[in-house]
């Protein structure tokens, strides 16, 4: 095995934005460029998965995964809401507002384990980014039911809140992009192939050079507040959530990839689409424990460690390898 498949190039521009915000550098990657590179990544994701879906019998088995997806992400928070009531002191609003973010799933994990799949040759159902879009909302409403049941106010109508979650900016142009390339297929494949997939990799490094610099500065600046037992949770919950997206996965009968990638979502937690429904619900929140936790702890966390162990567990449950 390679240096390049041990640490390929996104991890390593990952950590080196890192280790820059640590050591107080003053690196730094403008915003616009920033939201142009995360926009450019769900486009792409999304069209790559709406071209492979086109192809005939290529979503067969796509309803099971979503159902699969929908229920993980729905039941997700359940434990994560015990275990900080369980194991921290956590209030009852910040407990089900953290659980919401590992329930729902992060686009750029996503895409970073795509792109590792792509760089090693192994293929994946072309659905998976539908997927990926589903599981973003139901960990939300069951936080809520969970916030509500232990006597939170929750403040915003179901109509504000539907709106917030259902046209948030990554869940329109993931589903939308989705259908552009199914409704484009191979013209679609044609015209596109060199901007969908000549300028990914180079676009993921990019991207998460600024990702590495955001997570050691809201760690730096927020990390204070965290604990022992904050911090144990935010490394266990990946684990619990990536080896139950495995089974899931292996359930819905994926490929090698495919499981993996499944994993891969159940492990991540939000920090972009979850953040601003909470922020709506839940006002009562921490939001300085719950982006801190997602961004600042799991999502490094699972760039370093989760994409690789979950990518090597797939291939081990389904005798690739």
């Amino acid at each position: 095995m390679s240096f390049a498949d041990l640490l390929p190039p996104p991890v390593l521009f990952f950590a080196l934005g890192f280790a820059a915000a640590a050591l107080r550098s003053d690196l730094a990657v403008p915003d616009a460029l920033a939201k142009a590179l995360s926009l450019y990544l769900m486009m792409a994701i999304g069209l790559k998965g709406g071209i492979a879906v086109a192809q005939p019998g290529a979503a067969a088995a796509m309803l099971p995964a979503l159902a699969l997806g929908v229920a993980l992400s729905a039941l997700m928070p359940v434990p994560a809401y015990a275990l900080l009531r369980a194991g921290t002191r956590l209030d009852r609003a910040t407990a089900a507002a953290v659980s919401a973010h590992y329930g729902s799933v992060s686009v750029v994990t996503f895409a970073a384990a795509a792109g590792q799949l792509t760089a090693a040759g192994v293929p994946y159902e072309g659905f998976m980014p539908a997927v990926l879009a589903a599981m973003e909302t139901p960990a939300i409403l069951t936080a809520l039911l969970l916030a509500r049941r232990g006597g939170e106010q929750t403040t915003g109508g179901g109509r504000e809140l539907a709106r917030e979650v259902l046209l948030n900016g990554s869940v329109v142009l993931l589903l939308g992009a989705f259908l552009i390339g199914w409704l484009g297929a191979a013209g679609a494949e044609r015209q596109l192939s060199p901007f969908i997939t000549a300028l990914f990799p180079g676009a993921l490094c990019l991207f998460l050079l600024e990702m590495g610099l955001t997570a050691a500065r809201r760690l730096r600046d927020r990390g204070r507040g965290l604990d022992v037992r904050l911090v144990g949770f935010a490394v266990l919950m990946p684990l619990l959530g990536g080896a139950l997206g495995l089974g899931a996965g292996l359930l819905a009968g994926l490929s090698p990839g495919g499981v993996g990638l499944m994993a891969v979502l159940g492990a991540s937690a939000s920090y972009i689409a979850v953040p601003a429904a909470m922020r709506m619900a839940l006002p009562a929140a921490d939001a300085g424990i719950y982006v801190t936790l997602s961004l600042a702890v799991t999502f490094p966390f699972n760039i370093l460690a989760g994409i690789p162990l979950w990518l090597w567990a797939a291939r081990a449950a389904t005798g690739a390898g």
